[in-house]
């Protein structure tokens, strides 16, 4: 069956079928090429296989992002609540748009306004993935939501933190915490896990008589398990915790039998206290790379130890202080001062080398 063109008041409207289907539209013009045109064009889409453009108009950028956060929840992702921030952010801009009025300088005139409000790139940045995340959902539907994903652009980072502690500041920050902090801190220093991790740690994830802590899939960020084998002082450690804990608790780290959730202020005052002020807790799980790479201990290893699942991020914890580099310039030195004395002896022998050079020319 044929599309046909006809009026309503001054625009011209076409109508058209697709799988028996009628659909009808204005094309927002009152010149008749125009409206010739655009059913053309209708046409030309529907013979090709591909659905009407008018099937596009009518989705709205908020289904897009429904369905961006309904991925992260059936898929049991633990980052729903970002998600969800990020779609209440959008939604302020964006309410009440369509899919297709999401273009590129759109996008940048929402990244002008957030910046604008004092809001830091890396902010924004998860905003735009998940601008991103809910158009390619949305493209690979069947049949698909949109007929194109527009072009994002992201904004430059510098937000890698150089925050970490040597052991002596970790003696002075555990002598200035309050004694139900302590073995968090330790545990956070020597394993360098995530603290959410170690806050949730329970007594049946550790082994005393083997000196194991394991996490079984999908109880860390990745959703891969780990084994930690504990050094010695973090093994007695837990084992004097074992001994004196609550009955009524299971978990590894607690005060008075309740989760350790929010204990910021007596963190920053003991930071204070032992001079590192602003320091992070999460800044243990960079010192703790640092140490183990320090030690020798192969890289893929120290990943496997802190729960590290892509190099790159990795990377950007194995940070390299003054120490190290002072370190780096004396092995240096030395390897060239190596070097020197072996150019040295091979112009210059031995005295007994020339001891014996001059009695075998003395000889006829």
């Amino acid at each position: 069956m044929m599309g046909c063109i006809y009026r309503r008041n001054k625009m011209y409207w076409i109508k058209y079928y697709r799988h028996g289907k009628q659909f009808a539209e204005s094309t927002h013009t009152d010149k008749l090429e125009i409206a010739r045109r655009m059913l053309k064009s209708r046409e030309g889409e529907i013979a090709d296989g591909k659905r009407p453009g008018i099937c596009f108009d009518r989705i709205s950028f908020e289904d897009l992002l429904k369905d961006y956060v309904t991925d992260y929840k059936i898929n049991g992702k633990k980052t729903v609540k970002k998600a969800e921030r990020c779609m209440t952010f959008l939604l302020q801009e964006f309410k009440g748009r369509m899919a297709t009025e999401i273009t590129t300088d759109a996008v940048k005139k929402y990244v002008e306004k957030r910046l604008s409000g004092n809001v830091n790139n890396a902010t924004v940045n998860r905003e735009l993935s998940a601008v991103k995340r809910a158009f390619n959902l949305a493209a690979r539907c069947t049949p698909p939501k949109v007929s194109a994903v527009p072009y994002i652009p992201m904004l430059k980072e510098n937000n890698v933190r150089k925050g970490f502690i040597e052991h002596k500041e970790y003696l002075a920050l555990r002598e200035a915490l309050p004694e139900y902090l302590k073995p968090v801190l330790s545990f956070g220093y020597f394993s360098g896990w995530r603290k959410t991790e170690i806050l949730s740690l329970k007594w049946n994830q550790v082994n005393l008589r083997e000196g194991i802590v394991r996490l079984e899939p999908g109880e860390t960020k990745n959703s891969e398990g780990r084994t930690l084998y504990m050094e010695p002082e973090l093994w007695e450690m837990l084992k004097q915790l074992h001994k004196n804990r609550r009955m009524d608790c299971l978990l590894v780290f607690n005060l008075n039998g309740e989760m350790l959730n929010d204990f910021r202020k007596s963190w920053e005052s003991a930071c204070t206290a032992a001079g590192k002020p602003g320091l992070l807790f999460h800044d243990l799980r960079r010192s703790a790379i640092r140490n183990m790479v320090r030690a020798g201990i192969p890289e893929r290893v120290a990943m496997m130890i802190s729960g590290h699942k892509t190099r790159s991020v990795f990377d950007r914890y194995n940070i390299v202080n003054q120490e190290d580099l002072k370190e780096a310039a004396l092995k240096r030195q030395q390897f060239t001062a190596k070097q020197v004395q072996q150019l040295q002896n091979s112009y210059n022998p031995s005295k007994n080398e020339k001891k014996g050079l001059t009695l075998y020319s003395s000889n006829p």
